[in-house]
């Protein structure tokens, strides 16, 4: 055998035996998790990571993500139990817990996705289809979209996936564009009478309280009033020229205390003899 040829042959076995190299070592990532495949049946699941070895042309790697997936599902419209329709977006997050059954049933991870879109386009309708459009679009969404996700781990589970449901959230739910004004009406209608009823029954309570604090008032100034007289008249008793004095002084009083009265009397009018005399003891 020539020189060339012998080099020729070396060539070949060296290239025959990349090949086969090639085709017998495989190496998993610390993300990934590793399908064995033998003439189109699955034989075992690698989830070791680092080189591993497999029959040569014989068995093929598939390989799956260890990691959550995201799944963002297709804008879906529903119909509400008040019968508005509502447009929806939601996403999903699984993880591949059996890649054996995964490859059977979806076989990648494509397919999950549209698989499990439509799970949750199911449940979405399920549930949200139970409340009406105000309980989903202001109050209520935390507890649908915990419904909704208890639905989609169930589902999943009985469709034996090999999937974990992780979450499932509502990003958007809104009226369609030409529904949005009648329903913000009614809705902005409904607290108007609400906040009027309120104010209602405030301003009874307000009316209640000013009455009964006036009537308390009343009957406290009524007790003063009735101490007082009792005062005066024991004081009036004791002394009478001071009491006819102090009824004078309340005459003034009343018909000189603005400053603007004029009366015509006689100096020597008795009105004024607390002016010329003072009290007399």
């Amino acid at each position: 055998m020539t020189r060339d040829r012998r080099l020729i042959a070396y060539a070949v076995v060296a290239l025959a035996a990349f090949i086969v190299l090639t085709n017998t070592v495989y190496q998993i990532d610390q993300r990934e998790q590793a399908l064995i495949v033998r003439f189109g049946d699955p034989v075992r699941v690698v989830e070791r990571p680092g080189l591993s070895f497999k029959t040569p042309f014989i068995e093929h790697v598939v390989r799956f993500d260890k990691r959550n997936i995201a799944i963002e599902a297709e804008q879906e419209e529903i119909i509400a139990a008040n019968q508005e329709r509502l447009v929806v977006d939601a996403f999903v997050r699984y993880r591949i817990t059996d890649p054996r059954q995964f490859f059977k049933t979806l076989r990648d991870e494509r397919t999950a996705a549209d698989r499990l879109t439509r799970l949750v386009n199911s449940s979405l309708r399920q549930e949200l289809g139970r409340a009406s459009s105000e309980e989903i679009i202001s109050g209520g969404r935390a507890a649908l979209t915990r419904r909704t996700r208890d639905d989609m781990i169930r589902r999943a589970a009985g469709s034996d996936l090999g999937v974990q449901i992780i979450d499932v959230r509502i990003k958007r739910a809104d009226l369609p564009e030409a529904n949005q004004k009648a329903v913000f009406e009614r809705m902005q209608t409904a607290r108007q009478q609400q906040a009027a009823e309120l104010r209602a029954i405030g301003d009874q309570q307000r009316q209640e309280i000013i009455a009964t604090a006036t009537g308390e008032a009343e009957n406290i100034r009524g007790e003063g009033d009735a101490k007082r007289s009792e005062l005066f008249a024991s004081s009036f008793g004791r002394d009478p020229s001071f009491a006819a004095f102090y009824r004078s002084m309340q005459a003034y009083e009343a018909s000189l205390g603005q400053g603007d009265t004029t009366l015509v009397l006689s100096p020597d009018s008795a009105f004024f003899k607390y002016f010329q005399k003072g009290p007399q003891g």
